[in-house]
């Protein structure tokens, strides 16, 4: 990890959003400004173009109708994101966040994330707001503009107290419908959370029982916004949540439940159906996160967490650039004009 955010869990509150503050402008700042065309390829007012209509993900009321007669083919308006954006922020909290094994914990990685975003859609007046999910309940914070605003939102989730282990905090599920009644109008959403609440109990099962029909509690909820808005899936996780090392007896907790377990990571095949059971459970996050049409965004607290925001960036300007970009015939790429 780079100095400016390997660290911040050992300064003080003000310190720490300082210092990544500086870590995150000088690797990040321009990336999105102008356009808003960063995080999320966005809607809004600015035609730039059409593109084939993809049926179950375009709305008809964004239909071309003129290229469509002309060509033949069913077409949708693509436009630029308005200059003015609204940024809803979920962050989790709960006491399963309170974990890490490498550089930061994963709480301390979500604040990196939310600060990352923040900063960056911060500017030209677009608007904040957000929901912290903690072990105490949600607090809100309306959409507003401005840094300090922005800071206070950080500050309070750097202090957001940690739930003791068995703590019930809200429902990830029951967050997500809080903040669809929240933000009525369209703007972009971003969920931040290692997305193990309200996984279906066979999730991840080592035995092999099959959880492909079974979904997360919270998949329609998040689906829901999806329709309104733009929806970008922060996933927060650790290495030791996906494999286990061969360091001999340890104790799991449970920090939901507060169930404790003793496991001897000696044996290689106690390791081999954790990893397993692991993989199979970050796969029906994934499908999950695919089914409810929310872009996903994975970061690990072993890796650059800001390499991963700006190939995530990258990307998703490709994608934007690749539907705008004229086909041979000087119409939209993946239609004839």
């Amino acid at each position: 990890m780079n100095e400016g955010y390997a660290t911040v869990h050992q300064l003080a509150p003000h310190r720490r959003l300082r210092r990544l503050e500086l870590a995150i402008t000088r690797r990040l700042d321009g990336l999105l400004h102008g356009q808003h065309l960063g995080l999320l390829p966005g809607a809004g007012s600015e035609l730039t173009g059409s593109r084939e209509y993809r049926p179950g993900e375009d709305e008809v009321r964004r239909m071309d109708w003129a290229v469509t007669a002309r060509t033949g083919v069913p077409h949708v308006r693509e436009v630029d994101a308005d200059r003015e954006l609204t940024t809803w922020l979920l962050v989790d909290s709960t006491p399963s966040m309170d974990f890490g094994t490498a550089e930061l914990e994963k709480r301390e990685l979500a604040v990196a994330a939310t600060a990352a975003i923040g900063y960056l859609t911060a500017n030209f007046g677009n608007r904040l707001g957000g929901h912290l999910l903690g072990a105490d309940g949600i607090r809100r914070f309306p959409a507003r503009t401005g840094r300090e605003h922005l800071l206070g939102l950080l500050h309070t989730l750097l202090a957001a107290p940690r739930g003791p282990a068995g703590s019930r905090p809200p429902a990830l599920a029951e967050a997500l419908a809080g903040l669809h009644r929240a933000a009525p109008r369209r703007g972009l959403v971003v969920v931040v959370s290692d997305w193990l609440d309200g996984l279906p109990e066979s999730a991840g099962d080592p035995t092999g029982r099959d959880a492909a029909d079974e979904r997360p509690e919270w998949e329609a909820e998040l689906r829901r916004l999806a329709v309104r808005h733009q929806v970008l899936a922060v996933e927060v996780t650790d290495p030791r949540e996906l494999e286990l090392p061969d360091v001999g007896l340890i104790t799991l907790v449970d920090p939901e439940s507060g169930r404790r377990r003793e496991v001897s990571t000696g044996s290689r095949r106690l390791r081999e159906r954790y990893a397993e059971a692991a993989r199979q459970q970050r796969a029906l996050v994934r499908a999950a996160l695919r089914r409810a049409g929310a872009a996903h965004l994975a970061l690990r607290t072993d890796r650059d967490w800001v390499t991963d925001i700006v190939r995530h960036v990258y990307a998703q300007r490709r994608l934007a650039a690749a539907a705008r970009t004229p086909g041979p015939a000087g119409g939209p790429s993946g239609g004839a004009a």
